[in-house]
């Protein structure tokens, strides 16, 4: 049964597959007729694992405001201002999308990294879940989250490996 409630989750940990997860639950949402928008960050413009999402347009939607090709940690520290700005106007296109209702879905893969990379605040990314509505689900992905941005999601799963 697909919620009708639109719910934070987070899917963090030190386990590979965070991403997977949360782009399952965009195509489920397009199995209920639903169209999602994911803005991956800090993967950088190298990262074609998800290009395959292209074939499902208009339903499944993937930006990247980053320009560079390399993963963020692999930057300059000037390279990283540069993209620190790009990374920002994902977040202010992400508000807008939440503002708009423009998608039943929004996923933001690794914001939980651009907050421990200290670009965002944890009030920002808290922020971004308190201006959603009902309806819209909401995935954030990323190795750590904060104790507030965790109080304020419906449901945090944590992937670790075992074995």
């Amino acid at each position: 049964m697909y919620e009708k409630k639109g719910l934070t989750q987070i899917y963090c940990g030190p386990g590979k597959g965070k991403t997977s997860v949360a782009i399952g639950q965009a195509i489920r949402a397009v199995g209920h007729g639903k169209r999602a928008i994911v803005i991956q960050f800090l993967k950088g413009r190298e990262t074609s694992r998800l290009d395959y999402l292209s074939s499902m347009e208009p339903d499944v939607r993937l930006f990247r405001f980053e320009k560079k090709d390399k993963y963020y940690e692999d930057l300059t520290e000037e390279e990283k201002k540069a993209e620190n700005e790009n990374i920002r106007k994902g977040l202010n296109f992400a508000r807008k999308v939440l503002l708009t209702e423009e998608s039943d879905m929004l996923i933001l893969d690794e914001i939980l990294g651009v907050q421990e990379f200290g670009i965002v605040t944890e009030e920002e990314v808290i922020a971004l879940i308190q201006a959603k509505d009902d309806e819209t689900e909401l995935i954030m992905t990323g190795n750590v989250v904060t104790d507030g941005v965790k109080n304020a999601a419906d449901r945090v799963v944590s992937l670790e490996v075992v074995k």
